[in-house]
């Protein structure tokens, strides 16, 4: 009887402990992230966007998560390396991508993804955000996006916009304008951005869409004119300059963006703490600073309302393709 009894003691303390141990767990695993580096694969070369913007918010967030947040590029095949690198690591909030807006453009452009951005990846957050201008030469008749229509009307199939290649940002812009303004102009692709603006300069285009940061030196310098905007509201390094809904297109929206985002099935936990702790860093004054100096917007929204953006930009790039017979490849 003994026996029994200290049998029965030693089963319910075995039972209080476990009841003890299990949320002790949870909490325990909870506080261990991260456990180890952090690392921000950035699916394109250095100096560009969203390498210099990863570069900028490494260190805050290394500061807040007691980790060090590494920065490493994995270029090629338009961000398909980098961005698959990321899929396919462990789900476990040490390994990041920081996206730009091609990402949701390629399903529209390549037939055979080697992953499915809805479904392979946890967004996190938005982190910023950088409109576009509708940009001709300085020497160009065309003053407004009224008068450019006009033009492009009186002249079908004449005029030529520039872009940084086929299917990018600055030519789905395009598409999307020729689209709602109903003219027909003729697409000139470029390998980049640099020869196409080296073009518009020198008047042998017509127009070209390029982010504000990138165009607004030509435009003080009096080399290039800018007739519209392409985010909802006007920028602060322009504000003179309408935006394209103004200009007689109510919703019209096209913006370059860069956003964080985790493998799929990280935990939520994981997620709400990085979106915290970039929101945090994007608040800090010097950041804000540097990206005011960028004319680039910052966001930081919520992992859900980033989550419905890529959903709709997947769908709004799609059916700008399917209008302007971009056939996937």
């Amino acid at each position: 009887m003994t026996s029994l009894n200290n049998l029965g003691s030693c089963f319910l303390a075995i039972l209080l402990q476990a009841a003890l141990w299990v949320p002790g767990t949870a909490a325990f695993a909870q506080a261990a992230y991260p456990s180890k580096a952090v690392l921000i694969v950035v699916p394109g070369a250095p100096g560009t966007g969203f390498d210099s913007l990863a570069r900028l918010l490494a260190p805050g967030l290394s500061e807040r998560l007691g980790r060090p947040v590494v920065v490493e590029n994995r270029a090629g095949a338009g961000s398909l390396i980098g961005n698959e690198y990321v899929v396919k690591a462990p789900p476990d909030g040490h390994t990041l991508l920081m996206a730009a807006s091609g990402l949701t453009i390629q399903p529209a452009l390549i037939k055979k993804m080697p992953y499915d951005v809805e479904r392979d990846f946890a967004p996190v957050t938005l982190v910023v955000s950088v409109p576009n201008m509708i940009l001709v030469n300085a020497s160009s008749p065309a003053k407004s996006i009224g008068e450019l229509i006009a033009l492009a009307k009186a002249r079908p199939g004449e005029l030529q916009f520039a872009s940084a290649g086929l299917g990018s940002n600055s030519h789905l812009t395009m598409q999307l304008f020729v689209s709602v303004a109903q003219v027909s102009v003729l697409h000139v692709p470029y390998k980049g951005a640099t020869p196409g603006l080296t073009d518009l300069l020198g008047g042998h285009v017509a127009m070209m869409s390029m982010p504000v940061a990138d165009a607004m030196p030509h435009v003080r310098a009096g080399k290039l004119r800018a007739l519209a905007v392409t985010s909802l509201t006007r920028v602060p390094a322009a504000p003179a300059v309408p935006t394209v809904a103004e200009s007689g297109f109510p919703g019209f929206e096209s913006l370059n963006w860069f956003g964080l985002l985790a493998p799929s099935k990280t935990p939520p936990d994981i997620i709400a703490r990085l979106q915290a702790d970039t929101a945090a860093v994007m608040r800090e004054p010097a950041v804000r600073d540097k990206l005011a100096a960028d004319n680039v917007l910052p966001v930081a929204n919520t992992p859900a309302e980033f989550a419905v953006f890529v959903k709709e930009q997947i769908a709004k790039w799609a059916e700008v393709a399917k209008k302007a017979n971009i056939t996937p490849e």
